[in-house]
């Protein structure tokens, strides 16, 4: 397991699977969806085995629903440990939230109430993950949409408190924090303030959906100016962070996405040399 993957990185999907097959493409390294290659053969985990040949690789999970108040599905983790005994990714991933409840999945990446007993049951389940699985789980906060009455505390405090009790790290998503700020009202740069450095793992960047008073995280757009300048804030505050764009609808050819990604690589470098002035002018541009 290599915790010091560096770079720029894309999500891995089947519309860009020959272009990778067949020449090497501007991109260090790749994450998969993992519940996409949790299948027993065929075209995915075909390519797969191919493509993992050339790209170090990570592990992104959309359905361990952490905080469900159903028990763990041992079965899914059993799967998952045996795909990253193939896969050999960098870390394993998943999201802040509940995604179901009596044994149904909603495939949604639903809320949690920030409170002191979801603090002890999130905590406490991560823990049991990290120990069936043997590494640390990278945590990623999720876009949000409503807030809850019984919340006491904030997202981010919500985030430091966990990662406190459970050693878990973090998939700190750019663009999500940016979604919730205008959905709710806050403000985006005290979130990334208060996010606690050094157990940041990765980065994700994406696009969404604005409706004006609302925003949805779509995944099928290019990335907003907003969220390109809150990256670069986040990359001032915290050093590089290996960063990845997401993807998952309206898939552009690569060479599009690796031309967003080249953005992704400007403003690190940027940050990291203090050229402020080069910012003004991408955003100028």
């Amino acid at each position: 397991m290599n915790k010091h993957l560096e770079g720029f990185g894309l999500g891995l999907r089947s519309e860009h699977y020959r272009d990778f097959v067949e020449s090497p493409q501007r991109v260090d390294w790749l994450e998969i969806i993992s519940e996409n290659y949790l299948v027993p053969g065929g075209k995915p985990l075909h390519f797969l085995d191919r493509i993992r040949r050339d790209y170090p690789m990570v592990m992104h999970g959309v359905s361990l629903s952490i905080g469900s108040s159903d028990p763990l599905d041992f079965n899914y983790l059993r799967q998952l440990k045996a795909l990253a005994g193939r896969v050999e990714p960098a870390w394993i991933s998943d999201h802040l939230c509940w995604t179901g409840t009596d044994a149904i999945n909603l495939h949604d990446l639903l809320p949690l109430p920030y409170t002191e007993q979801c603090l002890r049951h999130v905590s406490a389940r991560i823990v049991q993950v990290q120990d069936f699985l043997g590494r640390p789980l990278v945590m990623e906060n999720a876009s949000t949409y409503v807030t809850f009455q019984s919340d006491e505390i904030s997202e981010w405090e919500f985030i430091n408190e966990l990662v406190q009790r459970s050693g878990c790290e973090l998939l700190l998503d750019v663009n999500n924090v940016y979604v919730s700020s205008v959905n709710h009202g806050f403000d985006p740069h005290a979130f990334i303030d208060a996010i606690p450095v050094a157990s940041v793992r990765q980065i994700h960047l994406a696009g969404h959906e604005d409706h004006g008073d609302y925003i949805i995280d779509t995944h099928d757009q290019s990335i907003v100016d907003p969220v390109w300048d809150l990256y670069a804030y986040t990359m001032k505050r915290t050093g590089f962070i290996p960063t990845m764009i997401e993807r998952d609808d309206n898939i552009p050819p690569l060479t599009e996405l690796i031309a967003e990604l080249d953005m992704a690589r400007e403003i690190a470098r940027v940050e990291a040399s203090g050229d402020s002035s080069r910012g003004a002018e991408r955003v100028a541009a």
